[in-house]
């Protein structure tokens, strides 16, 4: 990990020769930049710290040190107050604190209010003359991203977009003719013997999906199949596997939100859009999911290696966090495995509403390993929310039922906030302790 000076020194100006840009690849530009307010404020942050995109190539220690340079103190100020906030509203404690919540003291002192995070963040993203420092922006991103700077956000943080503004439109220009030599080379193979049973199983997945009123729409449903396809063909390791094909949908929405109004995302209709625009989301999507998948590929290998170990960790963790829980679970013989593993296989994506899956996904890519290592607390503050539900049902059946069942259709961004919040306060209870896992 980079020392303390090291990440006083990595914005300022130098002299030597600095690596080059953070995120890599490219998305596209929103048709209408968003107009940001305050610009001369902007202009003074941009003053005070150095591009170190325009110096040279893409390096990826660099993105190491920055994602690891993450302003732990304010998020976890941020956390805290979120906590605290909800806590006053309800009139009671957060949630109840075990023996490994004891390890690391929370902060005492009442936290600043944080900055003004969504008008930053437009200034950050939407400002064509200039890149945006990714350590600012996944700090600012932590939070929840603004609605119409979301698309470009989400390139720039899964590494699929180069923070240069000046590369962007090469880079999305090679990438989506890219995309589309896999299409042309690879598509019609999906009738050959070899492919059939892959390409049979994700059209036989797809109009499973949610939301139906989007994922039945003709054109999704090519669009998703092609996407899937493609995937799996260059991915022999694991191939398709049920649950890739739900990591789809938070980007194709997201992205066609930057062309159309949609009130509710789950009812977003894509008839209108030109052609040519679909087709450049189709390639944006393909290459933002493939992205998260490399980070979490092992969850789908053969026999899913990744998510059993995840399992495994989030019943020892929440052994540690609330062993009431557990032990309850554990007498009425309900396995993690029952519960957990669509958990981790689809990444709360059936538990929660697409529009939370967004938001959620907005901390996920602003966090360092945030669909791995982050989500397992989510998990562990997911499970944990219910405990009161859970220790009151004392039927096996029924507490089964109630865990594949949660009742969060009427979730919105507060309850994902409150979750998140939870789950970095479990997170920074844990630092440095490697063997926090174990009783």
């Amino acid at each position: 990990m980079a020392s303390d000076g090291a990440r006083k020194q990595f914005w300022k100006r130098s002299n030597s020769k600095l690596p080059g840009s953070l995120l890599r690849s490219t998305a596209k530009m929103p048709t209408t930049p968003v107009k940001a307010k305050r610009v001369s404020t902007f202009q003074e942050f941009e003053s005070n710290t150095s591009d170190a995109w325009d110096a040279g190539e893409d390096d990826d220690e660099l993105l190491a040190m920055a994602a690891e340079s993450l302003n732990s103190e304010v998020v976890m100020e941020t956390a805290n107050r979120v906590l605290r906030n909800h806590s006053q509203r309800q009139g009671r404690p957060t949630l109840q604190e075990g023996p490994g919540l004891q390890q690391k003291p929370r902060p005492e002192a009442e936290p600043p209010s944080p900055p003004s995070g969504d008008l930053r963040l437009v200034k950050s993203v939407s400002e064509s003359h200039t890149s945006c420092p990714a350590e600012e922006l996944r700090k600012l991103s932590w939070s929840g991203i603004p609605k119409p700077v979301r698309p470009m956000t989400w390139k720039l943080l899964s590494g699929y977009l180069p923070a240069n503004v000046d590369r962007r439109p090469a880079t999305l220009q090679r990438k989506q003719k890219e995309y589309f030599a896999f299409i042309e080379h690879y598509y019609d193979s999906r009738n050959d013997e070899v492919h059939q049973d892959t390409y049979r199983q994700i059209h036989i997945d797809i109009p499973r999906m949610s939301p139906e009123a989007l994922i039945l729409q003709p054109k999704v449903t090519e669009i998703f199949e092609r996407i899937l396809f493609i995937w799996a063909i260059r991915h022999p390791a694991s191939g398709y596997v049920q649950g890739i094909n739900d990591l789809v949908t938070p980007f194709f929405v997201v992205f066609i939100c930057e062309y159309i109004e949609a009130e509710e995302v789950d009812t977003v209709d894509v008839s209108g859009v030109p052609t040519e625009v679909l087709c450049n989301i189709e390639a944006d999507t393909y290459w933002c999911m493939s992205k998260l998948l490399d980070g979490i590929q092992d969850n789908y290998t053969f026999a899913q290696p990744g998510i059993q170990m995840k399992v495994k960790m989030l019943e020892e963790l929440v052994s540690r966090i609330d062993e009431q829980v557990h032990r309850h679970l554990d007498q009425h013989e309900v396995r993690y495995l029952q519960f957990a593993f669509r958990w981790m296989n689809n990444l709360l994506m059936r538990e929660v509403p697409l529009r939370c899956t967004i938001r959620l996904w907005d901390t996920y890519q602003s966090e360092p390993e945030g669909f791995s290592h982050f989500h397992l607390y989510v998990c562990a503050a997911f499970l944990v929310r219910w405990r009161k539900e859970i220790l009151e049902e004392k039927d096996f059946q029924e507490l089964l039922l109630f865990l594949q069942n949660l009742p969060t259709a009427h979730w919105d961004d507060e309850d994902i906030s409150l979750l998140l919040a939870e789950a970095y306060r479990l997170k920074f209870a844990f630092a440095d302790a490697p063997n926090h896992y174990k009783k």
